[in-house]
């Protein structure tokens, strides 16, 4: 498949690196710092939200559930010490695969740009825990782009900071639903959804994805050479 994709947007959870269920404990951690109890309707209800919009800005999902902007952020500051406490403690790691693929894509000439729904501090400290501070030409947050997934903001900013010509210029890669509609809706040529991650085929397909993929190790064979 050789064409002009010069800028490829990977997601980090559950694309790039392994989630294996740390957003749902770090959200157990958050529901009950504002008294949700585990095992409750109530926390029921709110693991479906969190489940159906991997991939969106964290304090996007809080703001939706708690509704009042002091429970939100208390939410989300609980999510976040939860959330890095565990990488932390050794449970973060690359998914298979994933290191080399983003090595394949440069050394293609491509650029790459790590996105996420998590805050800086977060994304940080992934990065810093796989020793990938150099790993891509760039990473971006939400709070940097402007609005997190599934709005076109990560990728279109991205495509900014990185100098790419054309919004057709551009592959988004991603587990969730949400990678896939900040991908449509930003004019990629490519948006490929990986079956690694939050999402199965038929959601992703359903929110858009051009190709669904077995993991992101699979995506430089199928972009191919720059054209």
């Amino acid at each position: 498949m050789s064409n002009d994709i010069r800028l490829v947007v990977l997601d980090m959870a559950g694309t790039t690196v392994a989630d294996d269920g740390l957003v749902e404990r770090a959200f157990g951690a958050a529901a009950g710092s504002l008294g949700v109890e585990t095992g409750s309707a109530e926390h029921a209800t709110m693991l479906e939200h969190v489940r159906a919009t991997m991939g969106e800005s964290k304090i996007s999902v809080f703001r939706h559930l708690f509704g009042e902007e002091e429970k939100a952020q208390r939410a989300n500051t609980a999510f976040e010490a939860a959330y890095h406490d565990l990488v932390d403690a050794g449970h973060c790691a690359a998914l298979p695969g994933a290191a080399e693929a983003i090595a394949e894509l440069r050394g293609q000439g491509r650029k790459v740009v790590l996105t996420t729904g998590f805050s800086r501090s977060t994304q940080d400290r992934i990065l810093a825990a796989l020793g990938w501070q150099d790993i891509a030409d760039l990473t971006l947050c939400p709070a940097e782009a402007g609005r997190g997934r599934p709005y076109p903001d990560l990728a279109l900013a991205a495509l900014l900071r990185t100098g790419t010509d054309a919004v057709r210029q551009i592959a988004v890669a991603g587990d969730t639903g949400y990678d896939m509609l900040t991908g449509t809706r930003a004019g990629a040529s490519v948006v490929a959804g990986v079956l690694t991650g939050a999402h199965d085929e038929q959601r992703l397909r359903a929110d858009g994805a051009t190709h669904v993929l077995k993991s992101v190790a699979e995506l430089p064979a199928l972009l191919g050479p720059v054209g």
